[in-house]
C-alpha cells in the first residue's frame, strides 16, 4: 500500500471516530473556557439518559454503543491480511487469557489508583468540569448498560488509537516513540471536553498505555485494563458523588 492511501485511510478512520470526537472536544473546550461561568462551575455528561420512556433510552443507549463499534470493525477489516488475522497482529485474542488478565488487572491498578487521585485534584484546583454521572438505580439495565458503555469505550480507544494507529504509522516509518506520542495526544484531545486535567491525564495514560503496547505487541492487556478502569468510573462516580460532593459533584 502507498504511503499516500495509508495517511488517507487513516483520515477517513479517525474522522468516522476518534478524531471527530478530538474536534468536538477542542470546540467544547474552547467554549468552556470562554463561558462567564468558570470552568470548575460547569458541568460534562456521561453516559446521559437519551429518552424519559424507559424502552425509548434503552434502544437510544445500546444503539449508540453499538454503531460506535462500527469504526472498531472496519479499522480491523482494513488491517486483515490474506495469511494473518487482524485479532492476531494486535493482539486481540484470546491466545494468552490468563497473562492477558494479570497483565490487564495490573495496568488497571497502577493507572487507576493514581488517576482518581489526579482527577479529584484537579476538579478541587478548578481545572476539571464536574462530570454528571448516571444514577445507577434508574432501571434494572442501567448497570449492565454502564458495563456495556465501558467495554464500547475500550475498543474503540485501545484498537483503533494504539492498534491501528500504531501498526499503519509504523508502516509510515514513524519512530516508535514519536508513534506512541503521537496516539497520546490523540487520546488527551478527545477527553478536553471534561477539562485540563483529563486532557493531561490522559496523555500520561496514552504514554503508558502506547510503551505497554510496544513491549507486548497486544492490544487485549489494555482493552481490559481500559474496562475496568471505565466500569469502575461509570458505577463507581455517583458513589463518589454521595461521599465527597464538594470534589465530584456538579
Amino acid at each position: 500500500m502507498s504511503r499516500a492511501r495509508i495517511r488517507w485511510e487513516i483520515v477517513i478512520v479517525l474522522g468516522l471516530s476518534l478524531g471527530a470526537s478530538a474536534v468536538y472536544a477542542i470546540v467544547a473546550i474552547i467554549a468552556a473556557a470562554t463561558a462567564p461561568v468558570a470552568i470548575a462551575d460547569q458541568s460534562t455528561s456521561v453516559n446521559p439518559a437519551r429518552s424519559e420512556r424507559e424502552w425509548l433510552d434503552f434502544t437510544y443507549q445500546f444503539l449508540s454503543h453499538f454503531f460506535d463499534l462500527l469504526p472498531v470493525a472496519l479499522a480491523l477489516y482494513l488491517l486483515w491480511l490474506p495469511s494473518r488475522s487482524a485479532f492476531e497482529r494486535i493482539g486481540l485474542d484470546l491466545r494468552r487469557p490468563g497473562g492477558d488478565a494479570v497483565l490487564g488487572v495490573g495496568l488497571f491498578l497502577a493507572i487507576g489508583v493514581p488517576g482518581i487521585v489526579f482527577f479529584a485534584v484537579c476538579r478541587l484546583i478548578g481545572l476539571n468540569l464536574a462530570v454528571e454521572a448516571s444514577s445507577l438505580d434508574t432501571y434494572w439495565w442501567t448497570v449492565p448498560m454502564l458495563v456495556f458503555s465501558a467495554l464500547r469505550a475500550a475498543l474503540v480507544e485501545e484498537v483503533i488509537v494504539i492498534g491501528y494507529l500504531s501498526t499503519r504509522l509504523k508502516e509510515l516509518a514513524w519512530s516508535p516513540w514519536l508513534i506512541i506520542g503521537a496516539a497520546a495526544l490523540l487520546r488527551g484531545t478527545y477527553h478536553l471536553y471534561q477539562g485540563y486535567g483529563p486532557f493531561v491525564g490522559n496523555i500520561v495514560m496514552g504514554l503508558v498505555f502506547g510503551w505497554c503496547y510496544l513491549r507486548w505487541g497486544r492490544v487485549m492487556p489494555l482493552v481490559i485494563a481500559h474496562a475496568l478502569l471505565d466500569i469502575v468510573s461509570f458505577v463507581g462516580y455517583p458513589l463518589a458523588v454521595s461521599l465527597w460532593p464538594d470534589v465530584f459533584a456538579a
